[in-house]
């Protein structure tokens, strides 16, 4: 009776332990993407709406040789940190040691929340996408930045803003590592063009 009261007691403690890590989950839920907040956007996306997206990007990416489960994995836990840290840019002023610091210090703490196996491939999956050391890193990686001008140019279409978030664009020129990503930005940033072109004749 002792042995089953003490796995009860351990039982529920996980279950505890995972409705906080689904509290950090809702948090980003509801957590707007700074860069859009900046830039007075009036409904910015939240930070699950940017990995939610990235990931079924990454469900349409296929490419010899690299694990598409895990590119998708990786593009749902990249920002997990931000659940307890925030959305940091560099407009916060936190140099990129800082900012790495405290989303590491992040990371252990949801990954204590979640089973040994499970946390230990978030984590594995978060630091591989932060050092960039395999080619899914590099491809979700240039899924993130993609994401990025995609939502851009969505909102200047959407809210009648043509070229008004160029500086996002300017920011991803020469960064795609990746030849078939590259291929999609560049289609993007010319129907961007011929849209803004037409526009402005009519």
């Amino acid at each position: 009776f002792l042995l089953d009261l003490k796995m009860a007691t351990t039982n529920s403690q996980e279950i505890v332990n995972l409705f906080t890590f689904f509290k950090l989950c809702n948090k980003l839920k509801h957590l707007k993407r700074t860069g859009w907040v900046n830039h007075n956007i009036e409904n910015p996306e939240t930070v699950s709406g940017h990995m939610y997206h990235m990931a079924m990007m990454a469900f349409l990416f296929k490419k010899n040789g690299v694990t598409q489960e895990k590119c998708i994995k990786m593009a749902l836990v990249h920002d997990l940190a931000e659940s307890i840290v925030g959305d940091i840019t560099p407009s916060c002023g936190v140099s990129k040691d800082e900012k790495f610091k405290r989303e590491k210090e992040a990371m252990e703490k949801i990954c204590k929340l979640l089973p040994l196996e499970v946390g230990s491939e978030f984590y594995s999956l978060w630091m591989e996408y932060e050092e960039g050391t395999s080619e899914e890193a590099i491809i979700v990686h240039d899924l993130d930045k993609f994401d990025m001008i995609f939502q851009a140019y969505e909102y200047e279409t959407g809210e009648s803003r043509p070229g008004e978030l160029q500086q996002f664009f300017d920011s991803t020129k020469g960064v795609f590592k990746t030849s078939e990503i590259k291929d999609w930005a560049d289609v993007l940033e010319s129907q961007r063009h011929d849209e803004q072109c037409s526009d402005k004749k009519s």
